[in-house]
């Protein structure tokens, strides 16, 4: 499952066409030269997309277009790069993951410089600023898809690697916003802007630089007959589509209405200062969850992973208990570690089961029903709220979530999923239902 920005996914296969393998390979180490760029190239994005947020509502603010420009600009990134994501994944199959991605980081060092022009000159015009955020998030739609076919090609143990990436994630949803609150206190929005698109030119260099086997591009059918072929093979596993359907609930009415109801009662109560702690020691957690997954191997892994379901569930109820800022700490830290959990499980499994010439396309439409379901969770807050209350509804979100985490049990298909053992291909029959 994918989980953007605030929960947002972001890995998955490469080699082998009809399978990877999940565990490690003996004494193979995973700083390599390869990885090792590859991890420049993700931290570096990931930082500057978390400073993203923080730059852009300060920016707009100031300049005098209010919550509603925030929301504007925001809205277009997301709606463009949930729109562009299923295209974004048969390109990546046309014309290989890598030429994509690289071209997309150009693309967004174009438009973030633009950005950053404006705010450094003070011209700012909020139809020019939620266009640039448009094209943008239709650039990250066309980055997105090759993040999941990165992995295997840079790292022979995938889970590891997922592993270190999603502590990385982690870490830049902690400092990439602190960071982003004190430049703009200092130097304004333009400066934080100019950092961002810098971000873009670090990540495309790195993923120039890997020495990686080109991949043939992916010929012969149409576009949209490749789109359908995608269609095709994420329906005809149960596995896949079954929890990707389970997630459309609980993106809903677990992570997305949880995220801005739980932070207005957090504010309320501890202050902003005590939501900037509690996210903090989510992000704390999402560390830890990252260093229990590389250790964690199960046979079973989405048995496993729906443990994480279970973790993360816990995160809006806390906030309808009117906690101190201890309690708070200590569930959303446990909430972050189920929510890492998860993230590194579902990475390596759709890395390691999905066969390389079709994962691009599949992961697509992992990513896309992840953010219509959390993007439409997020518009429902504020009239359900009205509608029931806050605090009923955190209640409600947790139930629900815990639901949830069962649902993924109760189908066989999920539940006895295994593993890809070390150098054994995944058989193509054993991923269908």
């Amino acid at each position: 499952m994918s989980t953007e920005t605030d929960f947002r996914a972001d890995d998955t296969p490469g080699v082998p066409p009809t399978g990877h393998a999940a565990g490690p390979k003996a004494a193979a180490p995973l700083w390599t030269a390869n990885f090792r760029l590859y991890f420049g190239a993700r931290t570096s994005s990931l930082l500057g997309d978390a400073m993203l947020p923080v730059a852009l509502s300060v920016g707009l603010l100031d300049a005098g277009y209010g919550t509603a420009g925030v929301g504007y600009a925001l809205g277009a990134w997301m709606g463009a790069l949930a729109l562009c994501m299923l295209f974004g994944g048969v390109l990546a199959d046309r014309f290989t993951p890598r030429r994509m991605m690289v071209l997309a980081d150009l693309a967004r060092l174009a438009f973030q410089s633009a950005m950053a022009l404006m705010f450094l000159t003070g011209h700012t015009s909020l139809w020019a600023i939620v266009l640039l955020q448009a094209l943008s998030g239709a650039a990250t739609a066309l980055f997105q898809p090759g993040v999941a076919s990165m992995v295997p090609q840079v790292s022979t143990d995938v889970q590891r690697a997922n592993g270190v990436l999603r502590i990385a994630e982690s870490s830049a949803g902690v400092l990439g916003p602190a960071l982003a609150g004190v430049l703009v206190g200092f130097s304004g929005a333009g400066v934080v802007f100019v950092i961002y698109a810098a971000t873009y030119a670090v990540s495309a260099g790195c993923l120039f630089g890997l020495r990686i086997a080109t991949a043939e591009p992916a010929g012969g059918d149409s576009f949209l007959r490749q789109l359908a072929t995608g269609w095709h093979e994420f329906r005809a596993r149960t596995w896949l589509w079954g929890v990707i359907t389970t997630f459309l609930l609980y993106g809903c009415f677990v992570a997305g209405l949880s995220l801005p109801v739980g932070a207005d009662l957090v504010v309320g109560e501890l202050g902003s200062t005590g939501l900037g702690i509690g996210m903090a020691a989510l992000g704390a957690g999402g560390v830890i969850g990252g260093l229990v997954a590389i250790k964690v191997r199960p046979s079973r892994p989405l048995a496993v992973g729906s443990v994480g379901w279970a973790l993360f569930a816990l995160f809006p109820v806390v906030t309808a208990m009117r906690p101190g800022i201890v309690l708070l700490c200590l569930v959303w830290g446990v909430a972050g570690v189920g929510l890492a959990l998860w993230s590194v499980i579902w990475a390596t499994t759709v890395q390691t089961q999905i066969p390389a010439e079709l994962l691009n396309r599949v992961y697509a439409y992992d990513v896309a029903g992840s953010l219509v379901s959390m993007a439409l969770g997020r518009s429902l807050a504020g009239p359900l709220s009205s509608l029931t209350g806050q605090r009923p509804l955190m209640v409600f979100a947790t139930l629900l979530g815990l639901l949830c985490s069962g649902l993924l049990l109760a189908v066989p298909a999920i539940r006895r999923l295994r593993a890809v053992p070390t150098g054994t291909p995944a058989a193509e029959d054993s991923t269908r239902s």
